[in-house]
C-alpha cells in the first residue's frame, strides 16, 4: 500500500466509512478513537497525514492538534499534516481550523471525491515542501547537511542526547587541489564522504561545515577507544578511495585528523561545545597531524602554581585561535562581523592603516545556458572559493544567500587587483560558473594615524 492515514474519530461509522474509502484507493489505514489514542500512537509511528475530528470527548481535536506538536517539536521530528473533520454547520470551526495551522477541513458527511482528492494534494504538496527543505538543507558536494542546516541540528542533538561532538578535516588537501585541480578535489571530497556513510550509524549525523571541514555527533560514542576506532576505519577508506582515484602513484599524505567533546560530560550548549572539540583537533595538528584527540583526555588539574597558570593560559589561547586553525579567511554572521567590524574601525582610527570593502552579487545569467549547479549551489561554492584563496585576516558576510560582503585588511591598491584575479582565476578553474554572473563594488578606505597629545 502507498500513502499511510490515521483516521481519529469517536465515532465508529465514520471510522468505518472513511477506512472503507481509503483502501479502495490502496491506502494504509488506521483507525484511532480518541486525541489520547493519537498522540500514544505518534511516539512511535510517521504517517503520511492525519484526518482528526473536531468534537470528541476529554481531548477535542484542538486540543490534540496542539499537544502533538508539541510532541513533534520535543522529538526534532517534521510536523504531520492534519486534515480536520467536522459535522458542525458553523463557518467558525473552520476559521478556526485553519489559524490552528491545519492543512485542510472537510465537512460531514464526507463525500468520497472530496476526501480523496483533498488527501492527495495535501501528501503531494507536504512531500513538496519536504523535498524542497531537504534540498536547501544539504551540501550538494558531499549529500551531508550544509553548515546552517547541520549546526541547527547537532545543537539541538547535544542539547538533548548522550555521545560526542566530533570535528575532522583533511590533512594536506590544498596539495591535492594544487597538483591535481579542484575538479579532482571535489572528487576526493566525494569519496571521502562516501567513506564516512559506510562507517556510520544511521542514527548519526554529519555536516560540512567549510572546503574540506566536517563535523558530526554520534549518539552514545563514549570514549577514546571509539573515537581511535573510527579515525582508523575512516583513514582507512579514505587511502583506499585516494588509489582509485589518483592510481598507484598517490604519494600525498592525504589524511584525516578529528577533534572530539563528550556530550553532556563538557555541557549541552553547543556554542560552549563546538571550540573544545576544536581544540582537541587543532592540538593533533600541532602533534604532527593524521591523529585523533578527544578533549580532556590528559585530565583537569586544579590551579595551584604558576606551571598550571601556565598550562592554562595555553589553553584557553588555544581555544579562542582554534576556530580559525585553517588556512584561508573566516566566514561569521553579521553579529560577529559587526562587532569585529567596529574594534577594527577603531583601531585603524587610532594607529593607521587602509582597508578595501569589497560586495559580491551572484545571479543567473539568461542565455538560456544550461547550469550545473543552481544559484543557490553556486553561491555555497563561492563562499568556499572565498575562504581558500584570502588570507587569515580577511573576513567575509553572507548577508543574503547570493551576496558576500567582504573585509579585507592591510592590502595596499597595488596588491587589491592581484587579490581580485586570484579569487575570479579559482572560481573560474572550477565547474560552477557556467551561466553564473558576478557583479562586484570596491572600496578603498584609509584610514590617517590620529596625533594624541602626550
Amino acid at each position: 500500500m502507498g500513502v499511510w492515514i490515521v483516521v481519529v474519530d469517536d465515532d465508529a461509522l465514520t471510522l468505518t466509512h472513511v477506512k472503507r474509502i481509503l483502501r479502495e484507493h490502496d491506502m494504509r489505514v488506521s483507525c484511532l478513537r480518541s486525541g489520547r489514542d493519537l498522540l500514544k500512537f505518534m511516539t512511535k509511528n510517521s504517517p503520511d497525514l492525519v484526518l482528526l475530528d473536531v468534537q470528541m470527548p476529554e481531548k477535542d481535536g484542538f486540543e490534540t492538534f496542539q499537544e502533538l506538536r508539541k510532541l513533534e517539536e520535543q522529538a526534532g521530528r517534521a510536523s504531520t499534516p492534519i486534515i480536520f473533520l467536522s459535522g458542525m454547520e458553523t463557518s467558525e470551526v473552520e476559521s478556526r481550523s485553519f489559524e490552528q495551522g491545519a492543512a485542510d477541513f472537510i465537512r460531514k458527511p464526507i463525500h468520497k471525491d472530496i476526501l480523496i482528492r483533498r488527501i492527495m494534494n495535501t501528501v503531494n504538496h507536504n512531500k513538496e515542501i519536504e523535498s524542497l527543505k531537504e534540498e536547501a538543507a544539504l551540501d550538494k558536494l558531499t549529500g551531508f547537511l550544509n553548515k546552517a542546516a547541520g549546526t541547527a541540528r547537532i545543537a539541538k542533538l547535544c542539547a538533548g542526547q548522550s555521545g560526542m561532538l566530533v570535528v575532522f578535516d583533511l590533512d594536506n588537501f590544498k596539495m591535492v587541489n594544487d597538483i591535481y585541480g579542484h575538479s579532482m578535489g571535489d572528487k576526493f571530497l566525494q569519496a571521502l564522504a562516501d567513506v564516512v556513510r559506510r562507517n556510520i550509524r544511521v542514527q548519526d549525523v554529519v555536516a560540512r561545515i567549510g572546503g574540506d571541514e566536517f563535523m558530526g555527533f554520534f549518539a552514545n560514542m563514549v570514549n577514546e577507544t571509539a573515537l581511535s576506532s573510527l579515525h582508523r576505519r575512516l583513514n582507512e577508506g579514505l587511502l583506499k578511495e585516494a588509489v582509485k582515484l589518483a592510481g598507484e602513484s598517490f604519494d600525498i599524505p592525504l589524511s584525516i585528523s578529528m577533534g572530539a567533546v563528550l556530550v553532556p560530560d563538557h555541557g549541552r550548549d553547543y556554542e560552549m561545545l563546538f571550540p573544545l572539540a576544536d581544540s582537541a583537533l587543532y592540538k593533533v595538528k600541532q602533534n604532527g597531524k593524521n591523529g585523533s584527540r578527544l578533549y580532556g583526555q590528559d585530565g583537569v588539574t586544579e590551579l595551584t602554581g604558576e606551571t598550571d597558570i601556565k598550562n592554562e593560559f595555553i589553553h584557553i589561547t588555544q581555544l579562542v585561535e582554534g576556530w580559525q586553525r585553517s588556512g584561508g579567511a573566516i566566514s561569521i554572521d553579521l553579529e560577529k562581523f559587526s562587532l569585529i567590524y567596529r574594534f577594527l574601525r577603531q583601531f585603524y582610527k587610532r594607529y593607521g592603516g587602509m582597508v578595501v570593502k569589497l560586495m559580491f552579487i551572484l545571479s543567473e545569467e539568461n542565455n538560456g545556458e544550461k547550469r550545473p549547479y543552481s544559484l543557490l549551489d553556486a553561491a555555497d561554492r563561492f563562499e568556499l572559493c572565498l575562504q581558500d584563496t584570502l588570507r587569515k585576516s580577511d573576513m567575509i558576510l553572507r548577508h543574503k544567500p547570493n551576496q558576500f560582503f567582504v573585509l579585507l585588511q592591510n592590502l595596499s591598491e597595488n596588491d587589491f587587483p592581484v587579490v581580485f584575479n586570484r579569487i575570479m582565476d579559482v572560481w573560474e578553474a572550477g565547474d560552477n560558473h557556467a551561466g553564473i554572473h558576478i557583479e562586484y563594488l570596491m572600496e578603498y578606505v584609509i584610514y590617517e594615524k590620529e596625533n594624541y597629545d602626550k
